[in-house]
């Protein structure tokens, strides 16, 4: 049986933990600056529904749910049985040092769908999990703390032809 893959990024963005913790919580946001996250749907019971985007325009389904929740400290979830792809995490909020605003570390396992061969085919399609993670906390930070994602979509390579 295949091992599962853990990931872990963390970066420090000017904001409060409160602030951080207070936007995340409401996991709608979410798909704001995690790019391969198409929705999340949150249920009365406390689950969510969570709808991703997968390599070859294919979309990855799971429900999942809180299992830890300590205000501006750390969000942890994990899926529910039958989810197409099995995985936890967590999202914690701490002052960073020198009074420099929030350092938030994200911790992520997952089961890839096929073990380490679905995991190796998902990285031949540019959908490597490590990078993604980096990525998304990086948009993350940019509209954390001027209120939008910078982006060059749309915008001329600078290439000469």
């Amino acid at each position: 049986m295949a091992q599962p893959i853990k990931v872990e990024r963390t970066v420090t963005i000017e904001k409060s933990a409160e602030d951080l913790y207070r936007f995340w919580h409401n996991l709608k946001n979410l798909p704001r600056f995690t790019r391969h996250l198409k929705s999340v749907n949150v249920y009365d019971d406390g689950q969510s529904h969570w709808v991703t985007s997968a390599p070859m325009g294919n979309s990855v389904e799971w429900d999942a749910r809180i299992t830890e929740d300590r205000p501006n400290q750390v969000i942890a979830w994990t899926s529910v049985e039958g989810a197409d792809i099995a995985n936890s995490g967590s999202v914690h909020f701490q002052p960073a040092p020198g009074d420099r605003g929030t350092e938030v570390k994200v911790i992520t396992t997952y089961d890839a769908p096929a073990g380490v061969v679905g995991d190796a085919i998902a990285k031949l399609f540019g959908e490597n999990p490590k990078q993604q993670i980096g990525d998304d906390l990086a948009r993350f930070k940019m509209l954390m703390e001027t209120g939008e994602i910078a982006t060059n979509e749309g915008q001329p390579s600078g290439r000469r032809s």
